[in-house]
C-alpha cells in the first residue's frame, strides 16, 4: 500500500468503528440525533412557538412540528436572507444552496449552516474515502489529484451579504485550505459561472496534472470528457490521466452512462462510488462497490423520518422513523437536519434494499413521475427498462424526458419519449417494444393499463436532434454545475418546450 494512503487509512481506523456503531445501534443513534437537534434549536424562534423545551419524545416532536415543503420554508428563509439570525438555527446563517434540481424558474435557496458544513457535508465527502480505502487498501488515488467539477456562485442583493450558489460551489468556497493541494482545477476556474469557458480553462490547466479521481455529476462530466479528448486528440480517458481510479459520482442515476464511462475509461481497475450528496445534506454513500445500495449515514446531524407514497398527501402523514421502515417499500424521505430544516420533504423518494445495516438506492423524486392514467411510472422503471432496450439494440442514450399524450375523443393516453442518442438502436420500432415490455415487466400498474391498449397505447418514441437538450438548459441559463434534466414528469410543460427546439 502507498505510504500516503498508509496514513490515511490510519487516521480513518476510530471514524470507521463510528460506523460500525451506527450500523449496529441505528434507533439508538438517531434517538440521539434527534434529542440533540431540538435542545440547540430550543431558543430559536421555530423552537419557542413549539415548545422545543418540553419535547422529549419522537411522538411528542411528530405531533407537534408539522410536515413542511419549501413553500412552507420560504417565509424563513426570505428573513435569514434579509438578516435575521436565531430564526430556525442558532445564529447566523450566510451560505443558501441555489437548488438546481428542476428547470423551473423558480429556486429554491436551502439555508446551509456552519454545522452542516463540517458534520454533514464534509464528513461525508471523508468518510466517501475511508470507506473506499478500507474497500481499496492498495490505492494509489493520493499519488495525484481530484478533478472536481462544481458550479458557481455569487453574492446575493440582501443586506447582510450572504451567498448564494450551486451547492458543489459553496463545498469548494468553504473547503480548508490544504485540500486545494489535493484537488484540480484551481478555485477560481472551479467557480467560473459561464459554462463553455469554464470547459476551456479546466481542459487546459488540468490535463497537465496527474488526476486519479473525479468527483461530480455524470452528465456534465461526461460532457466535460469528451471535450478533453477533442481538444487533445485522445481516443481514451487513460490517455490522459493514466493513473485515473475512482468517480465519485452522484445527482442522478448512474446506469444510462455507464456503458459510455466504460468506453472512455477502457480499464477494469476504473472504481465508481456513488454518493447522495443534495443541497439540503449528505444523506448515503455507497460503501461496497458490487452492491448499487448506499449506506444510510445516521449520524451527520440529520433524523430521518420515511413516508409511504401513497401518504405524502397527507397533512398528517404516518411517517415510518429508521426502525420501522420495510425492505422493498418506496418512501418519500423527511428529514431533520442542523440546518433547521424540520420534518423537511425533500422530494427524493427511496427504497431500502438491506436493514442490517440499512442501506437505500434512489428510486425517483415526488414530482417527477407519470401517473396520468394510474400506471405510477417511477424514474427508477424508466431508468431499468431503457438500459434493457440499450443493451439489446446496442444504442447509446446521452439524455431523455418522458411525458403523458393526454386522451382525447379519438385517441387512448400514451408516453412520450423523446431521446437524444450518442448511438442510435440498430431498429428504433424494435427499442421501442423493448421498452414497452420491459416497462410491462416491472410496473404491475404500467402493465394493467397496456393490458390489449385498453386504457394505453404503446409508447412513443421521437428522436431529439443532437445537443438538443443542452441548448434547451443553455436557453434557460442552466449549463454545468447540478442542473438536471427532468426524467418524468407528470405534464407536458417540459417535453413541449424540447418539442418546440427540435428542429
Amino acid at each position: 500500500m502507498p505510504i500516503l494512503s498508509s496514513i490515511v487509512s490510519l487516521v480513518n481506523t476510530r471514524r470507521l468503528s463510528q460506523i460500525e456503531h451506527f450500523k449496529k445501534n441505528p434507533e439508538e443513534v438517531q434517538k440521539g440525533e434527534l434529542l440533540r437537534l431540538i435542545e440547540t434549536a430550543k431558543n430559536t424562534t421555530f423552537g419557542k412557538e413549539l415548545d422545543f423545551r418540553s419535547i422529549t419524545s419522537y411522538r411528542a416532536f411528530a405531533e407537534r412540528v408539522p410536515v413542511q415543503d419549501y413553500e412552507g420554508l420560504r417565509p424563513f428563509v426570505e428573513r435569514l436572507r434579509q438578516g435575521e439570525n436565531n430564526l430556525l438555527w442558532p445564529g447566523d446563517i450566510k451560505w443558501f444552496a441555489k437548488s438546481s434540481g428542476t428547470t423551473s424558474t423558480k429556486s429554491k435557496f436551502i439555508p446551509v449552516t456552519k454545522e452542516t458544513l463540517e458534520n454533514c457535508h464534509f464528513r461525508g465527502g471523508k468518510d466517501v474515502v475511508a470507506l473506499y480505502l478500507q474497500n481499496n487498501p492498495d490505492s494509489d488515488m493520493f499519488s495525484g489529484k481530484c478533478l472536481t467539477l462544481g458550479g458557481s456562485h455569487q453574492i446575493n442583493n440582501f443586506s447582510n451579504e450572504s451567498y448564494y450558489g450551486d451547492l458543489s460551489a459553496i463545498l469548494i468556497e468553504n473547503l480548508p485550505f490544504w485540500t486545494h493541494f489535493a484537488r484540480t482545477p484551481e478555485q477560481s476556474i472551479a467557480l467560473m459561472d459561464e459554462w463553455e469557458a469554464k470547459l476551456d480553462k479546466i481542459t487546459e490547466t488540468t490535463i497537465k496534472d496527474n488526476v486519479t479521481s473525479l468527483a461530480g455529476v455524470p452528465s456534465w462530466f461526461l460532457v466535460l470528457i469528451k471535450h478533453l479528448l477533442k481538444q487533445t486528440g485522445k481516443s481514451n480517458l487513460l490517455e490522459i490521466w493514466p493513473n485515473l481510479e475512482l468517480f465519485m459520482h452522484g445527482g442522478i442515476n448512474f446506469t444510462p452512462y455507464r456503458k459510455q464511462y466504460k468506453e472512455l475509461i477502457p480499464t477494469d481497475k476504473m472504481n465508481y462510488m456513488e454518493t447522495y450528496n443534495a443541497s439540503e445534506g449528505f444523506f448515503g454513500i455507497q460503501d461496497d462497490l458490487t452492491d448499487p445500495g448506499m449506506l444510510l449515514m445516521l449520524d451527520y446531524g440529520v433524523f430521518y423520518e420515511f413516508v409511504p407514497l401513497n401518504q405524502i398527501t397527507h397533512p398528517h402523514p404516518d411517517a415510518k422513523r429508521i426502525d420501522d421502515v420495510e425492505l422493498g417499500v418506496d418512501y418519500a424521505m423527511l428529514i431533520t437536519t442542523n440546518s433547521g430544516l424540520w420534518r423537511y420533504m425533500i422530494g427524493d423518494t427511496v427504497r431500502f434494499t438491506s436493514l442490517h445495516p440499512h442501506k437505500i438506492v434512489i428510486t425517483g423524486r415526488t414530482k417527477h413521475y407519470i401517473n396520468a392514467f394510474g400506471e405510477e411510472l417511477m424514474i427508477e422503471n424508466a431508468e431499468r427498462a431503457l438500459e434493457k432496450a440499450c443493451t439489446v439494440t446496442n444504442a447509446v442514450i446521452k439524455e431523455y424526458t418522458a411525458a403523458p399524450v393526454f386522451m382525447d375523443e379519438e385517441t387512448k393516453g400514451a408516453h412520450e419519449w423523446l431521446i437524444e442518442f450518442d448511438v442510435m438502436p440498430a431498429s428504433l420500432e424494435n427499442f421501442t417494444e423493448l421498452l414497452d415490455k420491459t416497462l410491462q415487466d416491472l410496473n404491475s400498474d404500467y402493465e394493467a393499463k397496456r393490458y390489449k391498449n385498453i386504457t394505453l397505447d404503446g409508447p412513443q418514441v421521437t428522436v431529439a436532434r443532437p445537443n438538443l437538450f443542452m441548448d434547451w438548459l443553455k436557453s434557460k441559463n442552466k449549463l454545468g454545475g447540478q442542473n438536471k434534466v427532468p426524467r418524468l414528469a407528470n405534464n407536458r410543460e417540459y417535453i413541449d418546450e424540447l418539442l418546440k427546439l427540435n428542429l
